[in-house]
């Protein structure tokens, strides 16, 4: 099938299309299905004997060390909890370097010696498997020819079931370490990092004077953003189907600039499919609440309310098989790329982050007098502090080659690490900076609407600052620089590991202050020292503006525009001592950590250059040279016939072929330059390739604005943001 029979395929699917069969929500509300297919604790309890289910929560909420009796316990019950509902395998699932999904299963059946088969699941099948590891990235911290790696369950994260047509198949979240026990996995360190960050919260919750002191637990709820595009369309495309973003593709006569899919009606089919994808996610227990059309034509949100950090990571990597696997069935691809579509908003994956515990509940709660909430500003403070010392470390949490291509648009917060706090509460710590000390705090208002129909509105003190990487939001800090195909464990664990440092630094300063004033003293010094110090992270602004580029570079704050520029934020000195010092990554986990994301740049710039060079020569240039053809045979033909032809446009086609032409061999010879290691491959990529990438595209998209329709091979940006 030719490129251009293959548009006139997808566009007459597209407006062929009929919705599959209802999914029986009459018969079986969505309501009733939450975590259906989960073995929560509740079913856990109800399953298991008292001591059982007693020393397997000591071990959730204590990390007391699991002991055996208590594994095989917990495995006999999940084994006929799951085979009850029809599950015929197990398998742990787990979160290599990569950030991607993995899983190994196997079945429950045995061979009983006898000719027949026998089901099976102890506790030590429960607790550890062995998957091959020779083909994920360890960054060097196993050779080549090593393959054995070991998959260790997380007691803390329900198992459950994922469905298929023709069976179930029980999955249990893992961790993933190599056969020497070193972090190979974003589980692993995430899991440390919220150890670390309990211990010196509760240090300092101690220090001020709470005798009963829960485990703190950071918290996260995760937005989701992603693109749905026709399935014809996406098989039609080379770019998106192996790359995740469009690789040419000229502006669209129309694109975001009414305003108008932002919070529209959803269009039907899409509201199919959200129903039934979240239906699915109900069923695992992952708890989605907000579905909304975004910014962009094609763009969607989810998100789901907040839980523990490490649920909130494995639910995230959960929401983006599930969308991908869903999506299909409603006739549709889902992108979750950063940035498919050039020239249109990008996705991005909001992580709101507080932390809090049963005892003093959220510690990111202001109350009505947040200057009085000294337990708060000290919460907040260390938030101010971390994000400051370690902004660096924030931008090499969020870097990679397909976030490169968001950060710094107007769209998504810029590449320089800042805290927006809100009106309200940056007047507290204005105050704090200028006198040492808070003594007001502006007012919650109301506002009246004029009329006798509506009620008067409850006002936040202060605004939201959506150009902001890193803002306050009433309870909660939100770190929106993080990408919408990326786990979002790297990021919570570098928050949780900062913010543990910072806690450490005062709590060493509070701990044997003794009397409600020298304690009280003690808080307003930190508070004071903490201002003086790193007041020049926080910027209420417009991130979006050259100004604030420039007056960040006057306060020093680092710009790391590119991955290339962020990852050698984890080779530092004060990295390493920072993970070592609270044991999240050791030296050489932390090195594997920055050669698999290098690693992860350099292949993706790679497969883009290879894409825009085949594409290219395969694709564009045969159809401008079709386009060129036929110009040149009509100008022909109107010589023949004594009619002077008007030229102007083949002309300028064929030297825009030229230049495409040459742009091709630039970048091939561009690509194909060799580099001394990863490190300086990943700037000759930044520097040279994708720029060579670029050149290539800016005559390709000048070309489809003139090659006739009939003739262009790939489905357009118009056919693809607007057709469904």
């Amino acid at each position: 099938m030719s490129g251009n029979a293959a548009r006139l395929n997808a566009i007459a699917n597209v407006a062929s299309y009929e919705l599959p069969e209802p999914i029986g929500y009459e018969e079986i509300p969505s309501g009733d299905l939450f975590a259906i297919n989960a073995f929560t604790f509740d079913k856990m309890k109800e399953a298991l004997p008292k001591a059982a289910y007693k020393a397997l929560m000591k071990t959730v909420q204590d990390g007391a060390p699991l002991d055996p009796s208590t594994a095989d316990a917990v495995a006999s019950a999940m084994k006929t909890w799951a085979m009850e509902r029809g599950a015929t395998h197990f398998g742990h699932i787990f979160y290599p370097l990569t950030g991607y999904t993995a899983e190994k299963n196997d079945a429950f059946f045995d061979p009983d010696g006898m000719g027949g088969i026998i089901s099976e699941f102890t506790g030590s099948s429960l607790m550890q498997q062995e998957p091959d590891g020779s083909s994920f990235p360890s960054g060097g911290i196993r050779q080549t020819h090593e393959a054995r790696g070991y998959t260790q369950w997380d007691v803390t994260s329900p198992a459950y079931l994922v469905e298929n047509q023709n069976g179930l198949t029980l999955t249990i979240p893992s961790a993933f370490v190599s056969w020497s026990g070193m972090s190979t996995d974003k589980k692993t360190p995430l899991l440390r990092s919220m150890k670390a960050l309990n211990e010196q919260a509760q240090r300092v919750l101690k220090a001020l004077g709470h005798k009963d002191v829960g485990y703190v637990s950071s918290t996260a709820g995760c937005e989701q953003e992603y693109f749905l595009i026709d399935r014809n369309f996406y098989l039609a495309r080379p770019d998106l189907l192996n790359a995740g973003r469009t690789l040419f593709g000229a502006a669209s006569p129309k694109g975001q600039e009414f305003d108008d899919h932002y919070f529209g009606a959803i269009n039907e089919r899409v509201q199919a499919f959200m129903y039934d994808f979240e239906r699915e996610l109900y069923k695992v227990g992952v708890p989605v609440k907000t579905r909304h059309n975004e910014v962009a034509p094609g763009q969607y949100e989810v998100a789901p309310v907040f839980e523990s950090a490490n649920a909130a990571a494995d639910h995230q990597q959960i929401i983006m098989t599930v969308l991908q696997r869903v999506a299909p069935k409603y006739g549709f691809a889902c992108l979750i790329h950063e940035k498919p579509f050039a020239g249109v908003n990008g996705s991005g994956k909001h992580v709101n982050m507080a932390l809090g515990n049963s005892t003093q509940g959220n510690l990111m709660e202001p109350g009505p007098e947040p200057h009085k909430n000294k337990q708060f500003l000290i919460f907040t403070a260390a938030f101010i502090r971390a994000v400051h010392t370690y902004a660096p470390l924030l931008r090499a949490a969020i870097a990679s080659a397909s976030n490169d291509h968001r950060l710094g648009a107007n769209e998504a917060p810029p590449a320089i690490i800042s805290i927006f706090l809100g009106e309200q509460l940056n007047d507290v710590f204005q105050q704090i900076l200028k006198d040492g000390e808070a003594t007001s705090s502006l007012p919650i208002g109301e506002m009246s609407l004029g009329s006798d129909v509506l009620p008067s509105m409850y006002i936040h003190a202060g605004d939201r600052n959506r150009t902001s990487p890193f803002a306050f939001t009433g309870n909660k800090f939100e770190f929106r620089a993080v990408g919408s195909s990326q786990s979002v464990s790297g990021a919570i664990t570098t928050v949780n590991t900062i913010l543990a440092e910072s806690l450490d630094y005062f709590a060493t300063q509070l701990e044997g202050v003794k009397g409600a004033k020298a304690v009280n003293d003690a808080i307003n010094s930190i508070l004071a020292s903490t201002m003086e110090s790193h007041h020049a992270i926080i910027f209420n602004g417009d991130g979006y503006s050259d100004e604030w580029h420039q007056e960040a570079e006057k306060r020093g704050l680092p710009n790391l525009r590119t991955t290339a520029d962020a990852l050698p934020a984890y080779l530092e000195q004060s990295a390493i001592d920072l993970f070592g010092k609270y044991g999240v990554y050791n030296e050489t986990e932390l090195h594997a950590v920055y050669e698999v994301a290098l690693e992860q740049y350099n292949m993706t710039v790679n497969v883009e250059a290879n894409l825009v060079s085949e594409m290219g020569k395969t694709l564009i240039y045969p159809a401008a040279v079709r386009y060129q053809s036929e110009l040149a045979a009509a100008a022909a033909n109107l010589s023949a016939a004594g009619i002077e032809p008007d030229t102007e446009l083949l002309q300028m086609l064929t030297g825009k072929i030229g230049e495409l032409k040459s742009a091709l061999i630039a970048l091939q010879a561009a690509h194909a330059e060799e580099a001394a290691d990863a490190a300086a491959e990943s700037f000759h990529n930044k520097d040279v390739v994708l720029p060579a990438m670029l050149a290539v595209r800016e005559v390709a998209d000048f070309l489809e604005g003139y090659v006739a329709d009939d003739l262009w091979p790939l489905p357009t940006y118009q056919e693809m943001l607007f057709m469904r």
